[in-house]
């Protein structure tokens, strides 16, 4: 008996981490994230990307593509997966963004900056950028990183702790204060 109940508690955690492993975030558009905070408010974060960007690619296996990082931006906000280079219109702020020099013939290559990716002022890829529960822009942050580097940027914005830290003496306190949970 003992046995059996062995084998079925081992049975189970393999198939709970398994489950873990598989988690995947549910990226969206600018457009159903907007809509989406109209139904339920909820803080934005959005992976502005290129096609031909590598950085990007790493971010999105390594840092994205992590379990915990991926179930924490699934409870924590609407994610949307932009490319900053493509051609989809963007509805933000009672003004329509899109790409008006997009090349359908370098959409595998380097292409024109999206009119969006400007007026947030992105200038590197990937850069991670964080909305409040009302879609206003908060930061962006500019370049690859791990899980373990993102799991602070995270929850500072999930939270709204971001707020409370008004001097580079409080950021610096909370960063060393900070305690990672994500695992390896």
């Amino acid at each position: 008996m003992k046995k059996l109940f062995f084998i079925a508690f081992m049975i189970l955690g393999v198939t709970a981490h398994a489950q873990q492993e598989n988690i995947e975030i549910n990226w969206m558009t600018m457009n159903e994230a907007l809509a989406a905070q109209k139904e339920a408010p909820k803080n934005i974060i959005m992976d502005a990307y290129t096609v031909w960007c590598g950085p990007c690619k790493m971010l999105d296996k390594n840092t994205f593509g992590h379990p915990q990082v991926a179930q924490f931006i699934n409870e924590n906000y609407y994610p949307v997966k932009f490319n900053a280079e493509g051609e989809q219109e963007i509805n933000y702020k009672d003004k329509v963004f899109s790409n008006p020099q997009y090349d359908p013939e370098l959409k595998a290559r380097r292409n024109s900056p999206h009119e969006f990716a400007r007026a947030l002022n992105i200038s590197a890829y990937p850069s991670i950028v964080f909305f409040d529960e009302q879609g206003e822009l908060i930061a962006p942050l500019k370049g690859y990183r791990s899980p373990e580097q993102i799991e602070i940027f995270l929850k500072i914005f999930a939270k709204d702790e971001y707020k409370n830290l008004t001097s580079e003496k409080a950021w610096k306190e909370y960063n060393e204060n900070f305690k990672p949970t994500f695992t390896k």
